[in-house]
């Protein structure tokens, strides 16, 4: 037996018995887990504290500090939930996770094309796999591989029971490929609000005023498809709550050589988080690409 399996046996009745305990429980973990992550080991506090400058910067450190508190309590939460999803029930999930204007489907499929659904890491992406149950597309979600092979089939099938269908990044493009060969109607989830490598950057722009490398996937998939776009709001009335509305921001994108639909994702994205930053995951180094000699100007690099 190899040590992958090993430490999956090990590891699933642990994560077993946490997705069957009540989340009223499971916050209370939070709160400890919380005290530990960010007085003790200090995860990411560097990367927050200058996230939060470079995002804020007219705001004042206690101002700042507040937000940062708040974010790692979040951070802790949406941990805590993701273990949850592994066995919550779908009326739980249904109460707990709401869909605002579920109608918005019901115009996507009179289109007669497939969808791409733009989130960001605000509030919680990971209760997202019931969508399915809303819509008839079919519905696809990005993720990152995990490293142990029996821990990923285990999270593929877990996040499937609902019906959506969760594909490894770098199958993503094959993926729609096939499908859009085949005549299938589809929705992908992709979060486009992380910083991608330099190397294949086709865009730098300002984030809160400051250029950063940019991900262009979603809006060079859409132009090329002929896909709808959809942006997805999140808001959290109180925690272990999350009300989502979607947003069309295009029918039918138009290939150019500009970014106007990523453009219009990083105005809507930040106005949600200016409107609440401690539902964001500000842990991500998303400024370590910055260039410094330049202020509120757009780059396009040449597609190739």
């Amino acid at each position: 037996m190899n040590k992958d399996k090993i430490s999956f046996w090990i590891l699933y009745p642990l994560i077993f018995l946490i997705s069957k305990l009540p989340l009223w429980i499971l916050y209370g973990v939070s709160n400890a887990l919380y005290y530990l992550i960010y007085y003790i080991i200090g995860y990411r506090k560097k990367v927050v504290k200058k996230n939060l400058k470079l995002c804020f910067p007219n705001k004042s450190e206690k101002e700042r500090l507040q937000i940062e508190k708040k974010s790692y309590r979040h951070f802790v939460d949406i941990f805590i939930e993701m273990l949850k999803g592994f066995g919550i029930p779908q009326k739980e999930l249904d109460r707990r996770y709401k869909y605002m204007n579920p109608e918005i489907f019901r115009e996507l499929e009179k289109l007669d094309k497939s969808v791409i659904l733009l989130g960001a890491h605000q509030g919680n992406w990971e209760w997202l796999f019931n969508i399915n149950n809303h819509t008839s597309l079919k519905c696809y979600g990005a993720y990152t591989e995990v490293e142990n092979p029996y821990f990923d089939k285990y999270v593929k099938e877990n996040r499937g029971r609902f019906g959506s269908h969760f594909i490894p990044t770098y199958e993503t493009i094959p993926t729609i490929i096939s499908n859009h060969k085949k005549g299938v109607k589809a929705m992908y989830g992709l979060l486009s609000d992380q910083s991608p490598r330099p190397s294949k950057t086709h865009y730098w722009a300002p984030l809160f005023g400051n250029v950063v490398p940019i991900h262009t996937g979603a809006e060079m998939l859409a132009s090329r498809f002929n896909f709808a776009v959809i942006y997805m709001h999140v808001e959290m009335p109180k925690r272990g709550h999350y009300e989502i509305t979607f947003e069309l921001i295009s029918e039918a994108p138009e290939r150019t050589d500009t970014y106007p639909l990523t453009d219009l994702y990083w105005e809507k994205l930040e106005r949600d988080i200016v409107a609440n930053p401690g539902i964001y995951f500000w842990t991500h180094n998303r400024f370590k690409h910055m260039r410094k000699d330049l202020k509120n100007e757009k780059i396009y690099v040449k597609k190739k």
